[in-house]
Order: C-alpha cells, then structure tokens, then sequence
C-alpha cells in the first residue's frame, strides 16, 4: 500500500491464479485479484517496505508490545511516505505463526469482543483497509526531513540479521544446534528501535570490519 492509495495483493504460497471463485467475489476490485502474485515466503513478500504490521487476535511470548488497529494504521500511514508497507494476515484456519509475526516487526489487535477476538480474514482485511484509508486522509503534510531520517526498509534489517548471526556462530557466540532465542529477541529490539537506513548502515560496517579483524586481514593502511 503506498501513499496515494494503491493497494497489492501478495499471496504467500496461496491458490493458483487466475481462480473463477475469487474473481467472482471480487466485487470492483477486479484490478487488485489481477495485479496479484505469489511468493514463496513472507520475507519474499515483504522485500523493500518500509513497514509490516501483523494482524493478530492473540497475544504472543517476546513479541513487541501490541498496538490496537487505529494507532498502527496511523503508525503505517507515517512510513507510507518512504514508500511500501504491508499488512500481513494469516489464513482463516491457523492464522499467522510466531516466526510470521517476529519477521514482521509490528503487530496490532482489531478491537472487538473479548469473548469473541477472532474475526474471519474479510473482515480484518475490511477493518484494516478502513483504518488506513482514515490515517492517510489525516495525514498532515510532512515535515523537513534529511536523508539521515528515512527509515530501514525491512530487507534491510533482515540483512543486518543475518549478518549478526553469522558473526555471532563464527565467534561461537551462538551455538547454530541450540540457538534459544537470540535472533527472536533481536527481532524485538530492533523493531523497537525502528532503524533509520544510516543505522543499518553503521551496524552493518562495524560488523564487517569486526569479522575481518578477527580474521586478521583487516588493512591498518586504510
């Protein structure tokens, strides 16, 4: 979804398309089911956006705080400057996984009856669309920035990720046949911090010039 309001669809390996029932039920929204595709993975799906949100009825261990579906929206809305984000749903019978919901960062609740929290997919696709459509329109023009605010796009961070796990198994850090729960509670701290590119960008040098010290082939003459 971006600013002016262009929405695609990204089917992680979802049905086959073209597919006569969808085409049926999409009521005016013909342009969007044909501008569809698949991907393999999530992470396939979220490669260059600037923010992915979750939606989710329940609450799970070491993710970031939860926010409800407005104030992601408006969060969403902020990052839409940059460029993509995405809403990220699940399937209507096992929803999203914990590994789906750390991948994506940020993740928000659809406030509804607590004895009841679970909506089927149309409708928290619905609700989410509506909020969005809001927060865009209540956007206030944006203000001064400089190149050192843009925000990491979410590829990004998945890079200075892998790069972090590697380091960690090479120096023995991190055992890769018990791993815990490092790289999930690194997830969590990063998203919490919400990166700027030139951040990724700093971690990712120190990590290198790191690697390459250890190794003994760092060049004193640069």
């Amino acid at each position: 979804m971006k600013t002016m309001g262009f929405t695609r669809l990204i089917l992680v390996q979802g049905p086959p398309l073209p597919d006569p029932q969808a085409e049926a039920m999409a009521s005016n929204a013909g342009d969007i089911l044909e501008a569809a595709v698949r991907v393999a993975t999530l992470a396939d799906a979220l490669r260059g956006c600037y923010g992915a949100l979750a939606l989710t009825a329940r609450s799970r261990e070491l993710a970031t705080p939860p926010l409800w579906a407005r104030e992601a929206a408006a969060e969403m809305a902020q990052l839409c400057r940059h460029g993509d984000v995405a809403l990220v749903f699940g399937n209507e019978t096992t929803g999203l996984s914990n590994e789906e919901l750390a991948i994506c960062g940020r993740w928000a609740m659809i406030p509804a009856n607590p004895a009841y929290s679970s909506l089927n997919l149309a409708a928290a696709v619905q609700v989410m669309c509506y909020e969005m459509r809001l927060a865009l329109s209540e956007l206030p023009a944006a203000p001064q920035s400089c190149a050192a605010d843009i925000p990491a796009r979410h590829d990004e961070i998945e890079g200075l990720l892998a790069e972090i796990e590697s380091a960690a198994i090479t120096c023995g850090f991190l055992d890769p046949q018990r791993p815990g729960r490092l790289m999930l509670r690194l997830r969590r701290l990063f998203a919490r911090a919400r990166l700027e590119k030139n951040e990724v960008n700093i971690l990712r040098g120190l990590i290198a010039t790191l690697a390459r010290t250890s190794r003994g082939d760092f060049d004193h003459s640069t």
